[in-house]
């Protein structure tokens, strides 16, 4: 069952972005200078979140929110600023893809995708709770997809 639901999240997860990229085009805005600027800068600032994510967790990676059993809990790096850095990337990305589709259907898909990683960070972390006995502390000083916001409360 918890692999079945790790293996529809990723699924969701890559059919949302993979419909940001291919939904048709919109008229809710016009794709300006200024809105292709702002998309490239927001898809470039995404893509070195994920990289940087990405070289961070080494051999800790899975694409699956079932962190890997020989993992080690990592804090620095860009793990010092977010603890989710690849989602906070595709997040952001997701952004620029929403700017230059310019149409609700890319809205929808960006919400439904920041809902999802929201939904798969939460299972993610309980899991990583209970399995390095610091993530607790280290969830209260950093940031989930922005630093300084997402940060655990007391009691939570």
């Amino acid at each position: 069952m918890k692999r079945a639901l790790a293996l529809s999240l990723v699924t969701g997860q890559f059919l949302l972005l993979a419909a940001l990229a291919v939904i048709p085009h919109g008229t809710l805005w016009a794709t300006n200078v200024g809105v292709i600027v702002a998309a490239i800068s927001l898809g470039l600032v995404g893509a070195v979140l994920v990289v940087l994510g990405v070289i961070g967790l080494g051999s800790a990676l899975t694409a699956s929110p079932i962190p890997r059993e020989e993992a080690q809990l990592v804090t620095t790096g860009v793990y010092g600023l977010l603890r989710s850095p690849i989602y906070a990337g595709l997040v952001t990305g997701g952004v620029a893809l929403v700017l230059v589709g310019a149409s609700a259907w890319h809205v929808v898909a960006w919400v439904a995708l920041v809902g999802l990683l929201s939904m798969k960070t939460r299972w993610e972390q309980r899991m990583l709770v209970a399995k390095h006995s610091d993530y607790r502390s280290y969830g209260a000083r950093v940031g989930r997809f922005v630093p300084g916001v997402g940060r655990f409360v007391a009691g939570e």
